[in-house]
């Protein structure tokens, strides 16, 4: 058989569910390399040979994305496929365009070759950009299916960021999981809310065993998402949340677009602070798109633990690290309760910002008076809890939902700041999901 050199460009997550879903049951694509991109440490890892099946007799190496030409070149590779989200349609055909002065062929692989099927009911939760508010909408969706009495299993998206054999599958259902797990901020930000909840999340790996041990403990499978990715599981319903700040992203990105185009239900969220005139747009935008698609509108509502402690107070707001990072976004919830508890001062947190957090913050030059949850080691973790305290707040508003207070062990007081979701306008979205499981 034939046999064409391959490289998957990815960023942890979607690179190694394509090589599962697709490269495992093709052996004609034999995959030489992965690079690395968007999350900092993971390029200095190997996919590990005990996943990647019996063609291959060695692990396979993960590298810097910056070295792509020199790997094109040295495993004379064929095909690069291109396995990762939140990248603008620009960027996309840029590294299309790279890629093919280099000699290679360059691939997007879509739902047909990589969606796994379930024997459960299945709803997926994406969105157009990181950011857009799935993970509030998720969570809501998530506590009134088990108010209704249905057992729920939270598949999330991928973020496997260090050892990979010991994270193939990872059931999720208390604090203990997280610290068995070593979970990083970033994981914990998006696992946490729904263990507060009662409920079990399941990540990793190979998502044909996480998605076959989620249907042994669930009536329901509810998909949720990552940045603006499509869902591994093919859905038997799909919510895609479209940002009304954002106006536009939702066609310039990948493979947001994607999702806007193949939705059932599409969120316009964050509508209260948008814009009229570009609403009206991007509502004809999107009904011109996806005409059958059903359009609801919500919006996100501050819940802030102790707003009195912000008031007249010198306050560092922590954000939401992706949201802020490759998401682009300038502020989220922790600068609209800074704001709205009239904080005395929000700080700029660059001049005392240390390693690798310092260097974060130079790599997103638009961030200014807010910081980014980032904590993706042990040795960021403490960089992150180093530049706190260097700050000087006399309040942290910690917007991430990882509870730094429990992560970092910091000495300033801490006020937790969350998002609540609120449908505006449109058939109620949780009736919606009742009849489909009625069913």
């Amino acid at each position: 058989m034939a046999s064409f050199n391959c490289l998957i460009m990815g960023a942890a997550g979607r690179d190694f569910h394509e090589f599962q879903t697709f490269f495992r049951n093709h052996p004609e694509y034999h995959v030489r390399a992965f690079t690395a991109a968007q999350i900092p440490f993971i390029d200095s890892r190997v996919f590990p040979k005990a996943l990647a099946g019996p063609n291959y007799e060695d692990d396979i190496l993960i590298f810097s994305e910056s070295k792509l030409p020199e790997l094109i070149k040295e495993f004379d590779i064929d095909f690069v496929f291109l396995a990762y989200s939140d990248l603008s349609h620009v960027e996309v055909m840029h590294k299309a365009s790279f890629v093919q002065a280099c000699g290679a062929s360059f691939v997007l692989l879509g739902p047909r070759h990589t969606q796994l099927e379930s024997t459960k009911p299945v709803i997926a939760i994406t969105a157009v950009r990181t950011g857009a508010g799935k993970s509030p909408l998720s969570q809501m969706l998530a506590r009134h299916l088990s108010d209704r009495g249905h057992r729920v299993g939270i598949i999330r998206h991928p973020m496997p960021y260090g050892d990979l054999t010991r994270q193939i599958v990872q059931r999720l259902a208390s604090d203990d999981d997280l610290d068995r797990f070593e979970c990083t901020v970033e994981e914990r930000e998006e696992y946490e809310p729904y263990i507060e909840q009662g409920l079990v999340v399941f990540a990793g790996v190979d998502y044909r065993q996480i998605l076959s041990q989620a249907e042994l403990e669930s009536d329901v499978i509810l998909w949720d998402g990552g940045n603006n990715d499509f869902s591994f599981i093919k859905p038997s319903l799909s919510i895609v949340v479209v940002d009304a700040l954002r106006p536009g992203h939702e066609t310039t990105f990948y493979p947001g677009e994607t999702n806007l185009r193949s939705a059932d239900i599409l969120v316009i969220n964050k509508v209260r602070e948008a814009n009229v005139e570009l609403l009206d747009e991007l509502r004809e935008r999107i009904a011109l798109l996806n005409p059958t698609a059903e359009v609801i509108e919500s919006d996100l509502e501050i819940e802030v633990d102790r707003p009195e402690a912000i008031e007249r107070r010198r306050v560092l707001v922590v954000e939401d690290g992706p949201t802020l990072t490759h998401g682009g976004m300038t502020y989220g919830a922790g600068t609209i309760a800074a704001r709205q508890n009239n904080a005395a001062e929000l700080i700029d947190p660059r001049e005392f910002a240390v390693g690798s957090v310092a260097q974060t913050l130079n790599d997103y030059p638009h961030l200014h008076a807010v910081l980014p949850a980032v904590g993706y080691s042990a040795a960021q973790c403490d960089d992150l809890r180093k530049t706190i305290e260097k700050c000087g707040a006399e309040v942290v508003i910690d917007a991430s939902p990882a509870r730094l207070d429990r992560v970092l062990n910091l000495s300033t007081p801490v006020v937790r700041v969350s998002y609540r979701f609120i449908q505006i306008s449109g058939r109620s979205v949780t009736e919606m999901i009742d009849r489909l499981l009625e069913r």
